[in-house]
């Protein structure tokens, strides 16, 4: 009996024995086998996962570079117009932005030439809704530039001519040298729009004085620009000459005219490129020397003698005398007053007599808007 239990119990050893062998060594190829499954997905991961975004940030490089090869390859950058007026450019960076003249005259592209009409102004402009009458329906053939003192702002609404018209500005003193940087400023921002040709400059208390069409056709037809540049010999003219200009600018050079003027582009671009006679005027023609009657007149009278008119186009009366001219208010505004501006006048238009010699007059005070707008349709035809 003994032996025969003893023999059950050693036989019991040897199969626990295999059972331990083989559970440890399954359980191993179990482990290996996830182990290889986790590997292998692993990797299929990172393919997909480096597949994806390589297609999803290749288009986004294309839509960048894209418009960039459009844009050069277009002529529309170059001959559109700024859309806000707007800028953060310096002075001198905005004129030799401005300096920027074509070599080859004729235009590769249908071109409308435009008036650009700058408004020199302290603040508000008063006369504007006659100034709106003017414009309507002439759109496409104009340009409004505003220059006021930088604390002012504008609330024209959007219907308006005027809305957004502004340019950057700066502190514009009356007969000193910023009051014709502002002028070059407002030159300078009406010519990064390629198509205004020819450039008008105003003031909050100026008037039209014909319809849009006739000012228009009066200046697009003229050989000349209009800007009045005389050589006066009394002590309001040759008498605030300063000889520390020459040789730049001699005695005979010397110009006197108003501070009104309409020019072309190429005149335009004379003024805001000027680096010769600026700093001579800026350093000697000071009160009693009032730079803004004389540095554009002496100037052009020099470098263009044969393209000004050698009048201005604003009408004004300094028959009050005075260093300024007459004001005209509610009172003055009758039919009386009508033909003395428009009648008894001769001048010269393209080498011919005329007697359409004045598009606009000043100065005019608020008050005179109401009559002004009564008139308009009969006197002035808008």
């Amino acid at each position: 009996m003994q032996s025969r239990v003893l023999t059950l119990e050693e036989g019991k050893d040897p199969v626990r024995t295999n059972q331990s062998r083989v559970l440890p060594l399954r359980f191993l190829q179990v482990l290996l086998l996830f182990l290889g499954v986790g590997i292998a997905f692993s990797i299929f991961s990172m393919f997909l996962e480096r597949y994806f975004r390589l297609q999803n940030v290749f288009p986004l490089i294309q839509s960048r570079i894209q418009p960039c090869f459009e844009e050069r390859n277009t002529l529309e950058r170059w001959v559109r117009p700024p859309s806000s007026l707007l800028h953060h450019m310096n002075d001198t960076e905005l004129f030799w932005r401005a300096s920027f003249v074509p070599l080859i005259k004729d235009y590769p592209f249908i071109r409308t030439p435009k008036m650009a009409f700058m408004f020199l102004t302290r603040g508000p402009l008063p006369l504007a809704p006659l100034w709106e009458k003017f414009f309507k329906g002439h759109e496409g053939l104009y340009s409004i530039y505003i220059h006021s003192l930088p604390s002012y702002d504008a609330n024209f609404p959007p219907s308006s001519v005027f809305y957004q018209r502004q340019i950057p500005s700066q502190v514009a003193e009356w007969g000193r040298m910023s009051m014709c940087d502002a002028e070059r400023r407002l030159l300078a921002n009406a010519l990064l729009d390629i198509s205004n040709e020819w450039f008008v400059l105003l003031s909050e208390a100026c008037i039209p004085l014909q319809n849009f069409g006739i000012v228009y056709r009066y200046v697009s037809r003229s050989r000349y620009s209009f800007i009045g540049a005389v050589d006066e010999p009394g002590p309001y003219g040759r008498g605030r000459y300063n000889s520390n200009m020459a040789p730049e600018v001699n005695i005979s050079d010397w110009r006197k005219g108003s501070q009104w003027f309409e020019i072309n582009r190429q005149l335009a671009v004379n003024i805001i490129e000027d680096s010769i006679y600026y700093p001579k005027f800026e350093d000697f023609c000071r009160p009693a020397c009032y730079v803004d009657e004389h540095y554009f007149p002496t100037m052009l009278s020099i470098q263009s003698p044969h393209l000004l008119a050698n009048r201005s186009l604003t009408w004004v009366d300094w028959s009050r005398g005075g260093a300024h001219p007459a004001t005209f208010g509610k009172a003055d505004i009758t039919e009386q007053f009508f033909k003395r501006i428009f009648e008894g006048h001769t001048c010269t238009y393209n080498n011919q007599p005329l007697s359409v010699c004045y598009l606009f007059a000043r100065k005019f005070a608020p008050s005179a808007l109401e009559p002004l707008l009564e008139f308009a349709p009969k006197v002035f035809g808008f």
